[in-house]
This record gives structure tokens, C-alpha cells and sequence, in this order.
């Protein structure tokens, strides 16, 4: 092969980078256009998704699911992805009295509220940015009467920050998520439908006609770069040993140059991601890309 058709090759594999960060623009504000009028708060390599749930659409075959990495176990208020009230009780009151106070707030916003008790302080949060984007004015204002209530029927002093400037913050920090948030599929085809065992990985794997798909939830993976690496390793290895092609979503083969020109846009978008205090696959990020 020349090295000017190793080059179209390569930059055909960053412009896929491109297509996914527009195709995702676009499918987010049709998603959240439709979630207001129904009166809801709320590559080839690279792939577009949905925020809320990533799609893998394989090439001739219906959508598949990706599994999801469990969420922590214990997780806390972050001022920068929650609105954060705080309340002070009198005196400290036994938590089930706490929670039971707490309920209509949580039956409200059930994967969005969040509480923290510590003695005489409370802090009642409600997560404002997700895959679903940011949520609206109203939304947070009938969270913050919700827990205005809730300390009246505690006795508790409410201490909460400006609303407009929380959701300022939260709007910006979406922008950035819409950029970093991307998956690498790639997918290891004419092998049969004989299951295909890896040990060990940080990588999702989903069966399709004649082969599998892997996928790299970048946001969501710590280290992202060698997990990816090792994911290009095992396709490949896979597609040797079985007699089958490592192929983009439509069915052109992948050679090293476009897998590195990736694995740098993969380098990119964890800088990004760190630039802005949020390393790929800690608590943070996969609460901020559920």
C-alpha cells in the first residue's frame, strides 16, 4: 500500500471522530427537544450514541445493548455535578427520622437525588448534569421546595447556593461531556458464531452474526489509552487465530495507522476530561455519564 493511500486511510479515521461528535449533537438535542414537549425534566470506529444508554448500531444487525459498569457503592455530594442544600438541625435526630422526611424528595428524583447526614448537618443534592444533559430551572426549583419542606419538618436551617449560577456551571460542564463523552467499537467479523473468550478485560464484548463487537466506553474506563490497546490486541489476535477481519461499522478493514490515529483521539479526549478535574473511570465520571 502507498503511503497516500495510508494516509486516506488515516484521516478517514479521524473523520469519523468528527461525524460522531456532530451525529451526537444532533441526536441529543432531538432527544431532549422531545423530552420537552412531553413534558420531561429532563468509529466508524467512533461511535455515536444515546447519553442516558449507548446504542451499538452493528452493521445489518438491530441495536445491541452494551452492558454498564455498577455504579459506587458509596457515593457523596460533588459540588461541581450537584445542587447542594445544607441543612442544620437543631440537634442531631436519628437518621430513619432524616430519611423518612427525605422520601417524597427521593420518590421525586429517584437517580438524581442524593443524601449526606452527619450529625446536626445534612446535604441534600440533586444531580444536575448526566447523560440526559442538564436539568431544567423548574426542575431544580421544585427540588430545592422539596427540601425547604422537608427542614421545616425537621427544624432545620436551609442553606442553599444561587440557582442560576449552579445551572451556568452545570450547562458548561455538559458542553464538555458532549465532546469527551465517545465509544470505540470495533468489530472482529467471518469467524463463526463460536463465543469469543477474553479474561480480564475493561472492555465490552457483544456477540453479532459472524463475530463480536468490542467496546470502550471512554469516559467510563480508567486508562482509557492501554485499555483500548488491549482491546485493538485481542481483536486482532481473534480475527488471526479464527480466520476473520478487524472492520469499522461499515466493513472497511482497519489497518495499525487508523487504530493509532484513534488511540491518540482517545489521548485527547482523556485530557480533555482531566483538564476539567474528571479522570475517566473515577466515581465522578461514572456518575456524570450514567
Amino acid at each position: 500500500m502507498t503511503d497516500l493511500q495510508l494516509g486516506l486511510l488515516a484521516i478517514g479515521a479521524l473523520a469519523v471522530v468528527a461525524v460522531v461528535v456532530y451525529n451526537r449533537w444532533q441526536e441529543r438535542a432531538a432527544r431532549r427537544d422531545a423530552e420537552q414537549a412531553f413534558g420531561s425534566g429532563h468509529a466508524d470506529v467512533l461511535l455515536g450514541d444515546e447519553r442516558r444508554e449507548p446504542r451499538l448500531p452493528a452493521r445489518g444487525d438491530a441495536s445491541p445493548e452494551p452492558r454498564r459498569p455498577a455504579a459506587p457503592g458509596r457515593t457523596l455530594p460533588a459540588e461541581r455535578l450537584d445542587y447542594v442544600i445544607e441543612l442544620t438541625l437543631p440537634s442531631p435526630l436519628p437518621i430513619p427520622v432524616v430519611h423518612e422526611a427525605w422520601s417524597p424528595v427521593e420518590r421525586r428524583f429517584p437517580r438524581r437525588a442524593l443524601l449526606a447526614t452527619d450529625q446536626a448537618q445534612v446535604r441534600a443534592a440533586l444531580q444536575l448534569v448526566s447523560r440526559s444533559g442538564v436539568l431544567s430551572d423548574a426542575e431544580v426549583l421544585e427540588f430545592r421546595a422539596l427540601v425547604e419542606t422537608m427542614a421545616a419538618a425537621l427544624g432545620a436551617r436551609v442553606s442553599a447556593p444561587e440557582m442560576r449560577e449552579a445551572l451556568e456551571a452545570a450547562r458548561e460542564l455538559d458542553r464538555t461531556c458532549i465532546d469527551a463523552d465517545i465509544q470505540v467499537a470495533l468489530h472482529v467479523v467471518g469467524i463463526g458464531t463460536a463465543p469469543a473468550q477474553f479474561t480480564g478485560q475493561r472492555f465490552q464484548v457483544i456477540a453479532r452474526e459472524e463475530g463480536v463487537t468490542l467496546i470502550l466506553d471512554v469516559a467510563r474506563t480508567r486508562e482509557p489509552r492501554a485499555t483500548y490497546e488491549a482491546m485493538a490486541s485481542a481483536g486482532r489476535e481473534l480475527a488471526e487465530t479464527r480466520g476473520g477481519r478487524l472492520v469499522d461499522d461499515t466493513g472497511r478493514e482497519i489497518d495499525e495507522r487508523s487504530l493509532a490515529a484513534i488511540g491518540r483521539e482517545l489521548d485527547a479526549v482523556g485530557a480533555r476530561l482531566a483538564g476539567c478535574g474528571i479522570e475517566p473511570g473515577s466515581p465522578l465520571a461514572l456518575r456524570l455519564f450514567s
